[in-house]
């Protein structure tokens, strides 16, 4: 599916690293922004899941939660955030429906093998609940602060 600003966000209802259900609805009134990465513990998702949880309380106070995505496990995001002290929330999305749904699941090429996966790329919801903003296909370093100077 493509993502296009505008465009009502869809639903979701996953599970974040305590097993705690979060949905979309439960941000009403918020901007949220969607940001979602291939694998827990890595270094590039490492560096963003950091700068986004240094940047938590700047978040807060222009009214936004800031949420990761990934097909890995609860039990794997308690890890990630436990080893990080991480202070936002992570979402499992094992079947990658709502990753699908958010157009972040694509084709990708690495060594010359082809396979599906996520694709690093950030959705920003306004508090209305349409899309505000994607960014598709970003890097890691940096792009916490460019998201928060863009809000």
């Amino acid at each position: 599916m493509t993502i296009k600003v505008g465009q009502v966000a869809p639903s979701f209802s996953l599970p974040n690293q305590l097993g705690n259900i979060v949905t979309l609805a439960d941000f009403q009134g918020k901007t949220v922004v969607l940001y979602f990465y291939p694998k827990d513990d890595t270094p590039g998702c490492t560096v963003q899941a950091k700068d986004f949880s240094s940047l938590h309380a700047v978040f807060s106070q222009k009214n936004a939660v800031v949420l990761g995505v990934s097909k890995d496990s609860v039990k794997s995001h308690s890890a990630f955030c436990g080893k990080y002290d991480l202070s936002i929330d992570l979402l499992s999305d094992e079947s990658t429906e709502m990753i699908q749904s958010y157009g972040a699941w694509q084709e990708k090429t690495m060594y010359g093998k082809t396979s599906m996966g996520i694709v690093r790329s950030t959705v920003v919801i306004g508090p209305d609940g349409r899309i505000k903003a994607h960014y598709p296909k970003v890097s890691p370093d940096g792009h916490a602060q460019a998201i928060l100077d863009a809000l």
